[in-house]
């Protein structure tokens, strides 16, 4: 959702190492063409095979310091047009060792295509910013999906700098014997000053589907482990423009409600997806997440081997989490950041399904199933 820059900052070689290289290149007296032949006195040989030696000796010394400080150096974001960082952060729990993956323990295993017919479905109603009627229209969808679900609609109506309008978080909920709820998040609106030709397939799009997913996973079984409500929020996008207060209508809505009812004591984490079905998907790692719980998706990213596609890079991003860590509630923003060269498909009618993979969809899902699992052990 954000327009970002990424930058590197890169230590200079060292000059030992062209240094030596040209001390080589000093010493190489003879070349060799094909039909020709050189001969050379072996005492000769024994030299250069010992000056050789030293010489490769001290390359590859070069070598290894040169990719140690690189590797200290890790990348960073610069942003250019993106979302307000902000800087509030839930109390971290105490820590804890993350318990590992259990080999007696199925591995989740989302249906990539079966997320993927989600995000069509969705795509096809069309531009979905609220008050639309293809606002009126996904919300309808999302809710004929659930029948049969405990589905509660946080209805409110929000004051925006384009006047007042109506918002609905939807909120499915799966029962669990342990004493405490986990929230998954996305939202399913799109940019209020958007043509209606943005559909929204990756911002909007891929979370509404995936929680759909999610929702089949969860549907007609037991829970041995904490409640998980599954949250299709509302207000994400901005109106006209993102700020403080034209943004995230609907999570600052259901946050000041669990703090106000008591719920917010007795949520354990808040994970919220966004953007999650880029094609070269590439998870940052969201500094204002909470610390230990951030750990705990890499480390459930890790127990499955998809940890090449998180936490390559770190930025700091103002998204549907925040107003959850504002109230004192764990949350973890899962999000691919780069979506296309440059960001160059956000907020764009580029931003198609045919840039969505799977794959991507699945490894996401698959994730937070497995940082579900990880909640539970604790």
């Amino acid at each position: 959702m954000r327009k970002f820059d990424i930058s590197t900052n890169w230590s200079e070689r060292p000059l030992t190492v062209a240094a030596v290289l040209l001390f080589c290149e000093t010493f190489s007296y003879a070349s060799m063409t094909r039909g020709q032949t050189v001969t050379i006195e072996s005492s000769m040989k024994l030299a250069r095979t010992k000056l050789s030696r030293t010489i490769a000796s001290v390359l590859i010394s070069l070598t290894m310091s040169a990719v140690a400080c690189s590797k200290q150096e890790p990348a960073s974001f610069s942003s250019a047009e993106m979302k307000p960082a902000a800087t509030a952060l839930a109390n971290p729990a105490p820590a804890a060792t993350p318990p590992v993956a259990d080999s007696s323990v199925p591995k989740p295993n989302i249906n990539g295509n079966h997320v993927m017919q989600y995000v069509k479905e969705v795509v096809a109603i069309g531009s979905r910013p609220v008050g639309s009627a293809g606002h009126a229209k996904v919300e309808q969808y999302i809710l004929s999906k659930l029948k049969g679900v405990d589905v509660e609609q946080d209805k409110f109506t929000a004051q925006t700098p384009v006047g007042k309008f109506q918002m609905n978080n939807i909120v499915a909920k799966f029962p669990g014997r342990k004493d405490g709820i986990i929230v998954v998040a996305g939202h399913y609106d799109t940019p209020h000053p958007l043509p209606k030709s943005y559909v929204g397939a990756n911002d909007g799009g891929s979370s509404t589907a995936l929680l759909l997913a999610l929702a089949d996973q969860f549907r007609d079984k037991e829970r041995d482990g904490y409640s998980v409500w599954l949250v299709w929020t509302d207000g994400e996008e901005a109106f006209v423009k993102w700020t403080a207060t034209d943004s995230l209508y609907g999570t600052k809505h259901l946050a000041q409600q669990w703090q106000q009812d008591g719920t917010a004591r007795k949520i354990k984490a808040f994970i919220l997806v966004d953007m999650i079905g880029d094609a070269d998907l590439d998870i940052q790692k969201e500094t204002n997440s909470t610390p230990w719980l951030s750990d705990l998706v890499y480390q459930a990213a890790t127990n499955l081997g998809y940890q090449s596609h998180f936490y390559q890079i770190q930025t700091s991003i103002g998204d549907d989490h925040m107003p959850m860590l504002k109230v004192g509630i764990p949350a973890v923003d899962i999000i691919d950041l780069d979506y296309g060269y440059n960001n160059v498909f956000w907020h764009t009618p580029q931003d198609t399904v045919d840039k969505l993979s799977p794959q991507s969809l699945a490894i996401s899902g698959n994730v937070v199933l497995e940082t579900i699992r990880l909640l539970d052990a604790r």
